[in-house]
């Protein structure tokens, strides 16, 4: 099993967003789908340890996460927004910067083709960019951490129909050429059915339902 979150609740500012959610995630590709405000955001950060719950466990193959290293645990887990945060500079720099938090030497032209960009993309200024070029641009520079995992929390929010269909091939490709597992966020219950093996059902802080994408969905939920 990738994650496991067993009973986790977390408050903001006094008002619960996660309410005793258990849920398993394994690997391959799975979806946490619901409506805004749900708390699938909130479970992405919880996973990649940007915050802790008030109480319950995740477990990060089969290991609470809170035993291990954050840093480390990112270099597994990489986390793309939901809304791009390039640093200025190149998309080279920003995909270098992320390489150096790892110690790594980075092939700018293989991760910049992975990510779907043709190799002028190195140069090109972050600013510069399109909505659609930025989310892949953040794709590249998570991709420079040679992660085991990728959380994307909502990819194609921004994104034009075409543009869509082109990052979620990308990220389907992508998946199969690194072997890598995908944790997305959508509330696009059509996307999750294109994306993902596994869905999980967020409502009001809690998983209200779980399992094989086609099962859940198959069984009348629109």
């Amino acid at each position: 099993m990738l994650f496991e979150l067993d009973r986790v609740s977390l408050s903001r500012a006094g008002k619960p967003v996660l309410r005793e959610l258990s849920a398993r995630l394994p690997l391959g590709a799975t979806c946490l789908a619901g409506p805004s405000g749900s708390g699938k955001s909130t479970v992405l950060r919880l996973l990649d340890r940007l915050a802790d719950p008030d109480s319950g466990t995740v477990r990060y193959r089969g290991e609470d996460v809170r035993e291990r290293d954050p840093l480390q645990l990112r270099r597994e887990v990489g986390l793309v927004p939901q809304l791009p945060a390039l640093l200025e500079g190149t998309v080279e720099d920003n995909i270098r910067f992320a390489a150096g938090c790892a110690d790594r030497n980075p092939d700018i032209g293989r991760l910049l083709d992975l990510a779907g960009l043709d190799p002028s993309f190195a140069e090109r200024g972050s600013s510069r960019l399109s909505v659609g070029e930025q989310q892949r641009a953040m794709l590249a520079r998570a991709l420079a951490l040679e992660p085991s995992t990728l959380l994307l929390d909502e990819p194609t929010s921004a994104l034009d129909a075409v543009t869509t269909g082109a990052v979620e091939e990308t990220l389907l490709e992508l998946a199969e050429r690194l072997e890598i597992s995908l944790v997305l966020v959508t509330h696009d219950l059509d996307q999750a059915r294109r994306m993902s093996e596994w869905l999980v059902r967020i409502e009001a802080g809690r998983a209200v339902e779980q399992g094989p994408t086609g099962e859940v969905l198959g069984a009348g939920i629109r």
